[in-house]
């Protein structure tokens, strides 16, 4: 039976999904994160959860658990965000030798639910976020929003839609990104060893020390190419900031624009799939030594409104005022 119902966890409000063998945990105090996603059926552990978290220990490092949803997300050179009418000063919150702003602050913000309902086909949960003046991250970006999003769970599994529309008279600066933790081994009772990575990218984005683009792409190494035949392991290894462009690939005579995780032991594959307003992976793993990784996909490029480029390749966009986007995902089990 398809339900959703209030829980409390870890000394917060959550919702619970429960839909087609799923079963999700929202947190709308951190960010609307999705801090669970389990598949009860195939015992699939999609992201890093740990049953004794509580919101202190989420808030304290929310880009690292469960499904954040960075606005504004990765890096900009020294704070500063340029757009084609403001010139801001965001604070530097990644210290020497990077001297960046990073991540932005929609992950760490509570968030109000609108609705959660279910019916014979799927379980729902709707939050939104308004940022305006009493958000304390306005004296640096005063263009007000909303933030909109929107969790449906099913057979299907676990499909998000994330909007953003413009309540400024200002234009504002469009770059998503989710800071999505696979946890590992995904499998329960699986090896670490056994778990490999298919990704379908493009060339990769040289980066320099503070971690910013250079502008320069290079083609593919067999390292990398590794991604592309599905034989990159994601753990027990240091992935360290590798960007690439977005393609598309062909799985199982289908269409796929996103990746596959899978545990070559049992079988058992994630597949995360993301709407084309995503051009870019990034892949982290934390040093490769704790429990998770992460396949990051992006609208924009790192520090994309200040670099030299064009829009068309660095994936930056802007929303005039009372304009809306919308970011698409989509996490299932393969079987």
């Amino acid at each position: 039976m398809n339900q959703t119902k209030i829980i409390e966890f870890g000394g917060m409000n959550c919702v619970q999904l429960q839909a087609g063998g799923y079963t999700a945990l929202i947190a709308p105090q951190v960010g609307s994160n999705v801090i669970r996603l389990h598949d009860d059926k195939n015992h699939v552990e999609f992201f890093r959860f740990s049953p004794e978290n509580t919101l202190e220990t989420l808030l304290q490092s929310a880009e690292v658990w469960g499904l954040p949803t960075l606005y504004l997300p990765n890096r900009f050179a020294d704070g500063i965000l340029k757009t084609s009418d403001a010139k801001y000063q965001l604070p530097v919150n990644e210290k020497a030798p990077y001297n960046n702003h990073i991540h932005g602050f929609l992950h760490k913000r509570t968030h109000t639910v609108t609705e959660h309902k279910a019916d014979e086909n799927c379980a729902w949960c709707k939050t939104e976020y308004l940022y305006d003046e009493k958000d304390e991250f306005f004296q640096y970006l005063p263009v007000k929003f909303k933030a909109e999003f929107l969790f449906t769970l099913s057979a299907c599994g676990l499909e998000y839609e994330f909007k953003l529309t413009n309540l400024s008279d200002k234009q504002m600066p469009i770059s998503v990104a989710t800071h999505t933790t696979i946890n590992s081994p995904f499998v329960d009772g699986a090896k670490q060893e056994d778990e490999r990575l298919l990704a379908p990218i493009g060339k990769r984005w040289v980066l320099n020390e503070r971690c910013l683009p250079t502008g320069e792409f290079i083609d593919l190494t067999s390292q990398d190419n590794e991604y592309k035949n599905g034989t990159r392991r994601p753990v027990l290894q240091n992935i360290d900031n590798e960007m690439y462009f977005a393609e598309h690939t062909e799985y199982n005579g289908e269409n796929l624009y996103g990746i596959i995780a899978e545990d070559v032991k049992s079988k058992k594959k994630i597949c995360y799939e993301v709407g084309e307003e995503y051009k870019f992976w990034i892949f982290w793993n934390d040093k490769g030594f704790n429990g998770y990784f992460c396949p990051e996909p992006m609208s924009a490029m790192i520090d994309a409104p200040n670099l030299d480029m064009p829009d068309a390749v660095t994936g930056y966009k802007e929303l005039a005022p009372n304009e809306s986007t919308t970011f698409h995902q989509h996490f299932f089990t393969i079987k």
